[in-house]
């Protein structure tokens, strides 16, 4: 195997939902890098804009609130308006509320479950029609480690990314025969914007350190590697899988 032509991502397209920043950031980064067109996706258009220009040429700005009716539909139409097509699907928007779970009202669990599974489903059955006529895509679904280890104060949140897994499985059986691979990536105790305030608390990072066997906190970098993997040719014998990207955390 030629292995940088087996990892070269050019002539293809991604569309990265939520990407203007953390481990999506990265994915789009390290896509562009190997050669993709990005489609850099965010819930404020100008931010998305300005981060697809930092990638360079080719790349374009996709401003939709996945949680609207009509988000994920909007969203794809301008990702496909600015790139052509989808080639790669990275499904890597979510909403998390911590709270503790009797406290959780329907709006609560309702505004996760429409961006981190409704919206999912919406832009499944938009871009994998078209990859199958294709005869090649990538669609990849970002889960997270509390399918393993689920967080108390996160029951709507972990449960939306297991249903994303079991989407991913069942989906990668139907579309194996056409080219077409589905696959989830599960990260663990990441530092992100999402997860630097609470890891800036030195007795909080030390009790996350004492369930990581690798002994760290995980980089978007770390997620971006393998998704890389996940999405170019070199993983094309890859499917149905959910790999975790946690350092050990969910053993």
């Amino acid at each position: 195997m030629d292995l940088p032509a087996a990892f070269s991502l050019a002539g293809r397209t991604a569309f990265i939902t939520g990407s203007t920043r953390g481990i999506g950031a990265a994915m789009a980064a390290a896509f562009a890098a190997a050669g993709a067109r990005v489609a850099v996706h965010g819930m404020d258009a100008q931010a998305a804009a300005q981060a697809a220009a930092r990638l360079g040429p080719g790349h374009v700005g996709v401003g939709a609130d996945l949680g609207a009716e009509d988000g994920a539909r909007n969203g794809f139409a301008a990702a496909c308006a600015g790139l052509g097509r989808v080639d790669i699907l990275v499904l890597n928007a979510s909403l998390q509320l911590p709270m503790p779970w009797l406290k959780a009202g329907r709006s609560e669990y309702e505004r996760q479950l429409a961006v981190n599974l409704r919206s999912s489903i919406d832009l499944l059955q938009l871009a994998a029609p078209p990859m199958q006529e294709r005869g090649w895509g990538r669609i990849l679904t970002i889960g997270s480690v509390q399918e393993a280890r689920p967080h108390p104060d996160m029951l709507i949140y972990s449960a939306s990314k297991c249903a994303l897994t079991g989407l991913a499985r069942s989906l990668a059986k139907q579309l194996a025969a056409s080219g077409v691979t589905v696959n989830s990536l599960a990260p663990g105790a990441i530092n992100t914007d999402r997860n630097k305030d609470r890891l800036a608390d030195a007795a909080y990072h030390a009790q996350v350190l004492t369930k990581i066997p690798a002994g760290r906190i995980g980089t978007p970098e770390d997620c971006s590697a393998a998704a890389l993997l996940l999405c170019s040719d070199a993983g094309g014998y890859i499917t149905g899988q959910n790999l975790y990207v946690d350092g050990g955390m969910s053993l």
